[in-house]
């Protein structure tokens, strides 16, 4: 209604300036090159409001014709015969060409739609063979078709444990009542047939694939007219490909997940098997003789056979522990609780802990006391730093020594290095390490500690890496946050300085 008032009222616009610059040369002017003049006015009408606009301008150009160019002037009365005949040729030829002229522009309009809608089917189409989760797909897609159709509601549904639940929407929220309209009453199947139905101001669009049904499609507003049908009965196919695709996708993820946890499950069985074993085996025979109370023992034999138990009891404990990390690890509640604490204290605290294990290895500690203190997790970095550690005795030959040592090498960060003298790790396989259950030549352990030790400093934000030590050797190095200073802190610091 809009658009025809504006047409009609530049129609009459435009004819008032034709009149009044034909007026002064009205009696040069004949009867049929004015009415050529005054089709002008009605073709300006009709192209920008319609052929309601046409009309009421072939309306508005007939009286002016007869009033101001037709003898006698300035009245509607038509004379001569020749001017009834100028008269009703205007008007029979004109209300036809409005009719054409408002179809042409109609059918010009009809076409700029469609191929603006081809366009930005075809770029959904692109969107919808892409590699997206299914949350991201629903979402382009009801987003899509809200602006391509400009439908004020746009609603995906698909079943979920045996209910067809909204999946995503776009634009106002579908209320109770069109819900009510919309989904097939309980028992009922929804519809397989990928064709429209309307229920009250929707447009229903049942969605299958290779005649299963997938979802439901909801549209309202400028989607439920008859001309827009076509494109989205031909596009429904296509959403419902896409979505099935994008299910049985996450499917085979899941399947793919479930068998590999299973495999990994059962590599962790193999890994620890022999581990556990043969600590278990020496602690049995050890105690089973030190029971024994027919065998004649001496007093150092027994005391070996107890220190035997001693340190299998430790490499017990030890693989415990980082089984269960992994297993805090692998069930995703790894979450750093940082406190504010001086790293030279945690590497003391770490050193004493490995003290029995590190006789046969001079320990060279290098930790500044000014070095600022640390903001991180101390029971995740002790186990970092021991893991390190324990790596370094278990590959570093006896009597070889092991450097620990920290540095500031950024304003807020510092580094903490563990150092041996073994046979290193090649360039190839420094990434490789850190990997599940990967261990070096001649590694007794059950290859999880580097892993863990990786985890736990990324958790932090931070980086870990290997490198070859200068003297030979290995060179285990991880990155620290550094504890943010409090203003009364910085203020002393700056005053300590002066």
């Amino acid at each position: 209604m809009k658009r025809s008032v504006i047409g009609t009222v530049v129609a009459l616009a435009s004819m008032a300036v034709l009149t009044s610059a034909m007026l002064p040369l009205r009696s040069h002017l004949s009867i049929a090159t004015t009415a050529l003049i005054l089709v002008v006015p009605v073709v300006v009408g009709v192209v920008i409001g319609g052929f309601i606009a046409g009309v009421v301008s072939v309306i508005a150009g007939f009286l002016v014709y007869d009033f101001f160019f037709i003898p006698p002037y300035l009245t509607l009365w038509v004379g001569a015969p020749q001017n009834w005949a100028a008269l009703g040729v205007y008007a029979v030829v004109m209300l036809p060409v409005a009719r054409v002229v408002a179809g042409m522009n109609a059918a010009r309009a009809r076409e700029r739609r469609q191929g603006r809608e081809i366009r930005q089917l075809f770029e959904l189409s692109d969107l919808l063979v892409e590699d997206k989760p299914l949350d991201a797909l629903l979402s382009v897609i009801v987003t899509a078709l809200a602006d391509v159709f400009s439908s004020r509601q746009v609603a995906l549904f698909l079943p979920t444990a045996g209910r067809l639940e909204i999946a995503a929407s776009a634009g106002d929220p579908i209320t109770r009542e069109q819900l009510r309209r919309v989904l097939p009453a309980p028992g009922m199947p929804a519809g397989t047939a990928a064709q429209s139905h309307e229920r009250g101001d929707l447009l229903v669009l049942a969605l299958t694939a290779a005649g299963r049904p997938v979802g439901l499609l909801v549209l309202s507003g400028e989607a439920a007219a008859t001309h827009e049908r076509e494109p989205l009965l031909l596009f429904a196919n296509q959403i419902a490909l896409a979505v099935e695709r994008a299910q049985l996708r996450e499917q085979a993820l899941r399947a793919r997940l479930t068998e590999e946890m299973a495999r990994l499950a059962k590599t962790l069985v193999a890994a620890v098997a022999h581990d556990l074993r043969a600590p278990l085996a020496s602690i049995k025979a050890s105690s089973s003789t030190l029971s024994d109370t027919g065998l004649e023992i001496s007093a150092a034999a027994r005391q070996g056979l107890a220190g035997l138990i001693d340190v299998q009891a430790d490499r017990l404990a030890e693989l415990v522990t980082n089984l269960l990390d992994m297993s805090r690890i692998q069930a995703g509640v790894l979450e750093p609780r940082r406190t504010v604490a001086p790293l030279a204290e945690l590497v003391a605290t770490v050193a004493g802990d490995l003290a029995p294990a590190m006789r046969a290895h001079p320990v060279h500690i290098d930790v500044p006391d000014d070095l600022p203190p640390i903001d991180a997790d101390l029971v995740l970095i002790s186990r970092v730093l021991t893991n390190l550690v324990e790596n370094a005795i278990r590959h570093g030959p006896k009597n070889t020594p092991i450097s620990i040592r920290a540095a500031q090498t950024a304003p807020g960060t510092i580094e903490l290095s563990v150092t041996d003298h073994g046979p290193g790790v090649s360039p190839d396989r420094r990434n490789e390490v850190f990997g599940l259950f990967a261990r070096r030549e001649s590694d007794t352990g059950a290859g999880l500690g580097l892993t863990i030790a990786k985890t736990f400093i990324e958790a932090h934000g931070q980086r870990i890496w290997v490198e070859d030590a200068p003297e030979g050797g290995a060179r285990f190095c991880f990155t620290l946050p550094v504890a943010a200073q409090l203003p009364e802190e910085s203020r002393l610091a700056a005053d300590s300085h002066h």
